[in-house]
């Protein structure tokens, strides 16, 4: 057997050995993963509504969301909005709270707990409670605005509030980010903010050319968690347009998720909406597809720009 041959063979037992160690994740992201990608794409070119045979229809399901489905477009300008404004104040107010935490000196633990424990709050006693403490008829927040003069919106029964309002509830829960970069803070060495220090730079300059530099890969990791998860932004929307409508009933209610005027309808609404509320599982496949292209853009975009941070500290 010639040099190239027993290379070869090498090579191929080399590959064999590492498929064999992969072989368990590749085959939990192949049932996990691509088989149900594949079947959502699959029934996005059907009409399917779980007890007949899918009947294949073309691009009707995609014709109908995209130009006939009222919902669609106010659901994805509010998942948009949610990405881009949400994900940003939580990522820039976690990292001021960490920031502000790290320099106290006497009672960290105590401000460190208090901070993290509203993020231990189930998601849907959150969400109610924050709705009764804006509600704009009796809330203690708009009693307090209104008793120092300031305006009192209406939060959550009100389509211009709504979402800054739901933003609000997000930042309430910040305790996990706030940990993350604290850990991330902590771990920046001394040496060179004593050394900048040494050369006159300021606060400021000390955060732009030292600490961004640092911690520039937990902010992405933070960035990239964020957009996953308002794209999946589902529990705390509909809970609070329900209750700010007075649809708290059991399941025997209709509900039509947005209130108030669509203004907290999400992508993930329409999926469940579509799919298990009117078993239109072919459209619902759709949305779902759309929702996933989102997420892989996003995704795609952020980590090609990761090294923006950096060099902008630079």
């Amino acid at each position: 057997m010639t040099g190239a041959h027993l290379l070869r063979s090498k090579r191929r037992r080399s590959a064999l050995r590492t498929a064999a160690f992969l072989s368990p994740w590749l085959i939990g992201f192949a049932v996990f993963f691509v088989y149900p990608l594949l079947s959502t794409l699959s029934f996005s070119f059907t009409r399917y509504d779980g007890f007949r045979q899918p009947a294949f229809n073309g691009l009707d399901n995609w014709s109908y969301v995209f130009t006939d489905y009222p919902l669609f477009w106010p659901a994805m300008r509010n998942t948009l909005w949610l990405v881009l404004v949400m994900v940003t104040c939580r990522v820039a107010f976690g990292l001021g709270i960490g920031l502000l935490i790290t320099k106290i000196k006497t009672g960290t633990g105590i401000f460190r707990t208090l901070f993290y424990l509203p993020y231990l709050a189930p998601p849907v006693a959150a969400t109610l409670a924050f709705v009764f403490l804006l509600n704009p008829g009796t809330g203690p927040v708009n009693t307090l605005l209104d008793a120092v003069g300031l305006p009192t919106p209406g939060w959550f029964t009100d389509a211009d509030w709504s979402k800054p309002a739901l933003t609000a509830l997000a930042l309430w829960g910040v305790g996990d980010l706030m940990v993350i970069f604290m850990a991330a803070l902590l771990d920046v060495p001394k040496e060179q903010y004593e050394a900048a220090e040494l050369d006159g730079a300021g606060a400021w300059a000390r955060f732009r050319h030292i600490t961004l530099p640092n911690i520039s890969p937990i902010i992405m990791f933070a960035v990239v968690t964020g957009v996953i998860q308002a794209m999946q932004y589902y529990a705390q929307p509909l809970v609070a347009g329900k209750v700010a409508a007075g649809v708290i009933g059991g399941s025997g209610q209709q509900f039509e998720p947005g209130y108030p005027d669509k203004s907290t309808l999400t992508l993930p609404q329409l999926v469940y909406n579509l799919g298990f509320q009117r078993f239109d599982y072919g459209t619902a496949c759709v949305v779902a597809l759309v929702l996933f292209a989102l997420s892989m853009a996003f995704t795609a975009l952020l980590m090609r720009r990761r090294g923006g941070l950096i060099g902008a500290g630079r």
